[in-house]
């Protein structure tokens, strides 16, 4: 009898594909090398963490699955607050709308078919929540410092294995921990179809030291060293040969070069709060920020445009279709992020492509954080080019993949690898043939740059396509 393939995903937070060297992180720059590595690997856009956990296991845009940003204003659940895309928020958007995504997960589907996901995550509530939301009903696990889904496993797991250990930097501990969890329990007593490992690091250090700086070696190093346990597990247990390993990061990074505390700027303009006519609120997400205006009045979103377009830190502005298309803007359509929890209008800062003290390329402004510090959220092309990664028996071998690719991908990719292709709901992203054993040579992509101006303001945006999934390359004020 045929041995049932599995697959394991680990990610990342925030890793940069030129982070992966054998002085830095020797275990993922072998697996590198003797599997395949997607060169032009995408995150959607905002390049913010939430958004690309529910893209990578739904195999959506933002706008069909429907989480916007970490911070966004869901009009279905709230329409006059923003709020965080953290577990607590999202269990009181689901108990009173039904859904945290409007897209099935990896989750959902496996879980018609008698399979499970478990994801173990040690980055934010939101970003574990994500993953399996419908874990009661799916089956299969969330598991996270702060809860689990199903419920009850937590106290289970606090039992079996302790409490979780304190955050730090780097976050090490507590990956040691989830790492411990996923081999002595998730793989060989539950087995499920696919596993995911969130690691919080490089992305919490980065945040805070810059990018690859102070403690960021160091946690990019400590990582590598729990992966090369998880491999050196799967051989001893005599899974290698059985299991086919993504390796992702979420987004690229930038370093911060300016701070826009953008809605106290907003409000200095005279811009009144959402609940009022012509008001406006703001979701801020690091190199982005998404807008809604009140009622979604397009007058008021003509209003707030030439605002913004008068500012020397305003990029590339998308519109949604709800407010019409004010001059200079381009359609959020474009970027996958028109849907029914869209913003009114995304704004993604100016970037430059200047190297940090460390030698890592972009910089751009953000809504929080301090000059020099990591972040990211924006449209810049080095916050647009994350690591993919993948190896086993179903792929090439020391194989180097130029070919567009995104984290949209993996989903459609693993349920072909389980045979579910048939029954797999539609998604935007792609099977990764040209990644698979004999599989054919990857097709040539068709770039498209899209222009937008109004007096005074003009921006460019590049999207990649291979056949109907499009991969946003880089957008900026020109």
């Amino acid at each position: 009898m045929a041995v049932q393939r599995k697959v394991l995903i680990v990610v990342f937070d925030g890793l940069q594909p030129a982070q992966i060297t054998p002085e830095l992180m020797p275990n993922l720059a072998r697996f590198a090398h003797g599997g395949v590595t997607f060169a032009n690997h995408h995150p959607v856009f905002p390049t913010v963490t939430r958004v690309n956990a529910s893209s990578l296991v739904t195999g959506c845009m933002p706008g069909r699955h429907g989480l916007a940003g970490n911070t966004f204003l869901c009009r279905d659940f709230d329409p006059h607050r923003v709020i965080p895309a953290m577990e607590p928020t999202m269990q009181e958007v689901v108990d009173s709308t039904g859904h945290a995504l409007l897209a099935p997960t990896l989750a959902d589907v496996l879980g018609q078919h008698g399979m499970e996901y478990f994801a173990i995550g040690t980055g934010t509530s939101g970003n574990a929540y994500m993953h399996n939301p419908n874990a009661a009903t799916a089956g299969g696990a969330t598991i996270h410092p702060d809860f689990t889904l199903p419920r009850p496993l937590h106290a289970e797991l606090t039992q079996r294995f302790g409490d979780w250990p304190a955050q730090d930097l780097p976050n090490t501990a507590r990956l040691t921990h989830a790492r411990r969890i996923l081999t002595e329990f998730v793989l060989p007593e539950r087995d499920p179809a696919v596993a995911l490992l969130w690691s919080s690091e490089p992305d919490k250090t980065q945040h805070e030291d810059g990018v690859g700086l102070g403690r960021a070696p160091q946690a990019l190093a400590e990582a590598d060293a729990e992966f090369g346990e998880l491999l050196a597990w799967l051989e001893e247990h005599g899974r290698a040969d059985t299991t086919d390993i993504f390796i992702a990061s979420d987004h690229g990074y930038s370093t911060i070069s300016e701070v826009v505390r953008l809605e106290q700027l907003l409000r200095e303009a005279g811009f009144a709060a959402i609940d009022q006519p012509g008001g406006v609120a703001v979701a801020a997400n690091g190199g982005s920020a998404l807008l809604y205006v009140n009622d979604g009045e397009p007058e008021a979103a003509e209003k707030l445009t030439a605002w913004l377009v008068a500012q020397p830190w305003c990029g590339p502005l998308f519109a949604s279709e709800r407010v019409g298309q004010p001059a200079g803007t381009l359609p959020l359509a474009l970027l996958g992020c028109e849907g029914p929890r869209s913003p009114d209008l995304i704004m993604s800062f100016p970037w430059q492509s200047g190297s940090n003290p460390a030698g890592f390329a972009g910089h751009a402004p953000a809504t929080g954080g301090a000059v020099g510090q990591g972040q990211h959220g924006s449209m810049s092309r080095h916050e647009l080019r994350n690591t993919g990664l993948a190896g086993g028996p179903s792929f090439k071998r020391e194989t180097i993949i130029e070919t567009p690719t995104g984290n949209i991908d993996f989903a459609p990719t693993i349920l072909h690898l389980l045979g579910l292709d048939a029954e797999a709901p539609a998604m935007h992203g792609r099977i990764l043939l040209e990644a698979l054993e004999n599989g054919p040579p990857g097709p040539a992509p068709d770039r498209q740059v899209y222009r937008a101006e109004r007096p005074g303001f003009c921006q460019e945006l590049q999207i990649s396509a291979v056949g109907k999934t499009q991969y946003v390359d880089w957008g900026n004020r020109m």
